[in-house]
């Protein structure tokens, strides 16, 4: 069973770093078939925060700092009022709402291949708080954060590395939370160490990958993906 987990997420962030996005997203429904939902959050938080670490390390050239600043910080304060009110909101409600949201924008950006979301301060804002809550709240977001700072349209390696960062700092304002609460027991401490190494691997596996695809070739997979995700969503829920 623990062999099984661990591949997939060393698969889980190999799409991830390919996409920019969707490491805890593919990761979460997989870590739901080994524990219960609380556990599951925090290995998967913590596994998102070392992928992204690795990717920031891989893609530091291409950090953006505004976009970093104005987008990051809505992401952080929100993140934290949504992990405080993790028991008391309907998860399936909000994954059913994101499905939906994901697929239309989706569909407009690949229907309007250069429609593109201005990235002034209001639309940053927006985004940043928005996928910030939802990280905090249900443990994934990186698809809605994929579809705003895809829509701003940064080059690919600018687009991974600022979406990593953004990710570090709203993964390391929630986990102290999930920590508190108590939602992961000490017989799984040993996961951590062997989760670093896996997600490292996977990052740079994902980069030597992100190489060889195009820039229009990667827009189009990263909206596919938020597709996906988008569909997975609702079709749990109905």
């Amino acid at each position: 069973m623990e062999i099984l987990f661990f591949l997939a997420a060393f698969v889980a962030e190999i799409v991830g770093t390919v996409a920019g996005f969707g490491s805890s997203t593919v990761f979460l429904p997989l870590a739901l078939l080994f524990f219960d939902f609380k556990t599951a959050l925090v290995l998967v938080a913590l596994f998102h925060i070392f992928g992204n670490t690795g990717r920031i390390s891989f893609f530091k050239s291409g950090l953006d700092k505004r976009v970093l600043l104005i987008f990051g910080v809505p992401s952080v304060v929100l993140t934290l009022a949504g992990a405080l009110l993790i028991n008391s909101i309907s998860q399936g409600t909000l994954k059913g709402i994101l499905g939906l949201f994901l697929v239309m924008y989706a569909i407009i950006l690949i229907w309007k291949e250069n429609l593109k979301v201005q990235p002034s301060v209001l639309n940053s804002i927006i985004g940043g708080g928005f996928s910030g809550f939802l990280a905090g709240l249900i443990g994934t977001s990186g698809a809605l954060r994929g579809a705003f700072l895809t829509g701003f349209g940064l080059p690919k390696e600018k687009y991974i590395a600022t979406a990593a960062a953004i990710a570090l700092a709203v993964d390391v304002t929630r986990i102290p939370v999930y920590f508190a609460e108590g939602f992961l027991s000490n017989r799984y401490y040993w996961y951590i160490p062997l989760l670093f190494v896996i997600a490292l691997a996977g990052s740079f596996t994902g980069k030597q990958i992100v190489k060889q695809v195009p820039q229009k070739t990667f827009r189009k997979i990263v909206l596919a993906a938020i597709f996906i995700v988008g569909c997975t969503f609702i079709v749990v829920q109905i």
